[in-house]
């Protein structure tokens, strides 16, 4: 029924209008941010999984970083280890030669000496990001190795728990098992056995530090590994869950645009229709 008061047929066509305008506008906002759940009040429940996902993933970021300074600095001192070892190798092969009896004594306790010198350089040298795990003081503050976050675990709603990878400092400077500074000073024969029994177990010692060392910092490279993983995991989770599917997007807003022509159109007819009373008076 056409009524010259109330025009049903307007609004109904109106509200269609208005409706798909303002879907339209949605997915045009998907499609500039990139979001389809950028708000609570997109899917109130979708978002607060993202949003606590997002806290987890900034975790995860964080701790890669900290393994990768803890490796740096393992690295280091596994290499400073590493150059001793050679350099008491070194030390074992002069030893062995003075123990000879016929060698130049003099000549071979300088070359040890020298050989201490660099080794104490070496020990004194290894350090990175202010921590030296050859030094009887790691960080200068007490400090006997290194602790960093390995892992955030979480279970349930609870609040996640933190892993931690220790890499003890192997003390090159204060062990008695690596007193070179008070090696046998060798000046005959006898001396010069005495001194390659010491260095023996300097060597083995600086050996058992360097292998300790580098196991550790394969440990962090594998868990570094992990944790990049897991944050491209929970990216790619966090992705599914609120990001702009954009072929979808694109068929939608072509969609909701000939919808939104096909009510104006429908507006236009429904508002024509009062104007055929006029025809009942001409």
């Amino acid at each position: 029924m056409t009524s010259i008061n109330h025009n049903s047929g307007a609004e109904v066509a109106l509200r269609v209008l208005t409706e798909k305008r303002v879907e339209k506008e949605e997915v045009q906002e998907d499609v500039s941010t990139g979001k389809e759940v950028d708000h609570a009040k997109d899917n109130a429940a979708l978002w607060a999984i993202s949003e606590v996902m997002g806290s987890d993933l900034a975790g995860f970021e964080a701790t890669s970083s900290g393994l990768n300074l803890g490796e740096a600095t393992v690295a280091v001192a596994s290499a400073g280890a590493e150059q001793i070892t050679s350099i008491l190798t070194d030390m074992k092969e002069l030893s062995i030669r003075a123990s000879s009896g016929t060698a130049d004594y003099a000549t071979i306790e300088a070359q040890l000496a020298q050989k201490t010198e660099q080794i104490n350089t070496i020990i004194s040298s290894s350090s990175f990001n202010g921590v030296n795990l050859l030094a009887t003081d790691t960080d200068g503050k007490g400090g006997t190795g290194l602790t960093v976050a390995a892992s955030q675990d979480r279970s349930g709603d609870n609040d996640p728990t933190l892993s931690t990878i220790t890499t003890d400092g192997v003390d090159f400077e204060g062990n008695a098992s690596f007193d070179i500074n008070n090696r046998t000073t060798v000046t005959d024969a006898a001396s010069a056995r005495t001194a390659l029994a010491e260095i023996e177990g300097f060597l083995r010692y600086a050996t058992d530090s360097a292998a300790a060392l580098g196991a550790k910092g394969q440990q962090m490279a594998e868990q570094d590994d992990f944790m990049k993983k897991m944050s491209d995991a929970v990216k790619m989770g966090i992705s599914n869950m609120t990001d702009t599917d954009m072929e979808d997007a694109a068929t939608r807003y072509e969609a909701l645009s000939a919808q939104e022509q096909l009510s104006g159109l429908s507006l236009s007819i429904a508002n024509a229709s009062p104007g055929s009373l006029r025809s009942l008076y001409a």
